[in-house]
């Protein structure tokens, strides 16, 4: 009797505990597959597709089409992909004048927030607190022992190649020469051989960068030749107009100019860097700022 009671509560226990766990057991084997085809079905989230990098003629593009660094820098900072620059390439970059600053951006976009400027009125304010000296990019010019700078109004030039030059014999443009045409006879602006001239320069352009040019009347005309690589990379008569000349730094992107002791009475002119149109295509302009010398 003692026997069957205990067989019965161990039969009654197992049966109990069989119904209790049912519910269980059958929501594992009826859920689990479920969620498993569930997770199988959903497709993995799509890789975003990265943007067209910048390549180094877009950032030379920019450069040379009158875009602040500010705006070069924030185009790279936004495509966040450094550059691997070659060593051909860096010669590239500061052969088309591209600031040194956007280079080191190219190379590590973490420091663009670094290389980024306030703006250039807040900068020229703090770099010329003597009202009196011009700040805005320019040439200015003066007497001897005056205080006061008068800008030098800047002249459209258009370019020419020599090939179509070529018919104005009396200077002996050669073919495949770079020549400004600037139109006016003479310049409003009047100097004598003892005028200061000031320039103030655009960011990170240095003074050797400007050209001092010679001009020739030609009719209502004045004329001039150059070239597109700088004095220091022209043969022949290429550099024929080319004037020589020095000036010292006295502030920040301000340099004071004098003229040459043996210039001569005539026409001449301030070209900036980047003037001359890199197509060298008849058509395309540029600017000098241009004077007359009296005496």
């Amino acid at each position: 009797m003692t026997r069957f009671c205990s067989a019965g509560r161990l039969l009654f226990f197992s049966t109990f505990l069989m119904a209790a766990l049912a519910p269980a057991i059958a929501q594992t084997q009826t859920t689990s597959p479920e969620a498993a085809s569930q997770t199988q079905a959903t497709p993995p989230a799509a890789a975003p597709v990265p943007a067209k990098g910048l390549t180094v003629d877009n950032v030379i593009k920019l450069s040379q089409a009158g875009l602040s660094n500010n705006v070069i820098i924030g185009k790279i900072k936004k495509n966040g992909q450094a550059f691997d620059l070659s060593p051909d390439e860096l010669l590239q970059l500061k052969t088309a004048k591209v600031n040194d600053r956007v280079i080191e951006v190219m190379m590590d976009p973490s420091k663009a927030d670094a290389a980024l400027t306030p703006a250039p009125a807040a900068a020229t304010s703090a770099a010329s607190p003597d009202p009196s000296i011009p700040t805005e990019v320019g040439v200015y010019s003066r007497k001897q022992g005056d205080k006061t700078w008068n800008e030098v109004p800047p002249e459209v030039v258009n370019w020419k190649t020599g090939g179509v030059m070529k018919s104005i014999a009396t200077y002996g443009v050669v073919k495949g020469d770079v020549n400004g045409h600037i139109q006016g006879k003479t310049s409003q602006t009047i100097a004598s051989t003892t005028t200061e001239f000031l320039i103030v320069a655009s960011e990170g352009v240095a003074l050797t960068e400007y050209q001092l040019l010679h001009l020739h009347q030609n009719g209502n005309n004045r004329e001039f030749r150059t070239v597109t690589g700088g004095v220091f990379h022209a043969s022949g008569g290429a550099t024929r107009d080319v004037v020589l000349f020095d000036g010292k730094k006295t502030l920040p992107r301000h340099y004071l100019v004098k003229l040459p002791a043996d210039v001569k009475t005539g026409e001449y002119a301030f070209m900036p860097p980047g003037a001359v149109a890199s197509t060298n295509a008849a058509g395309s302009t540029g600017k000098v700022y241009s004077f007359r010398v009296i005496e």
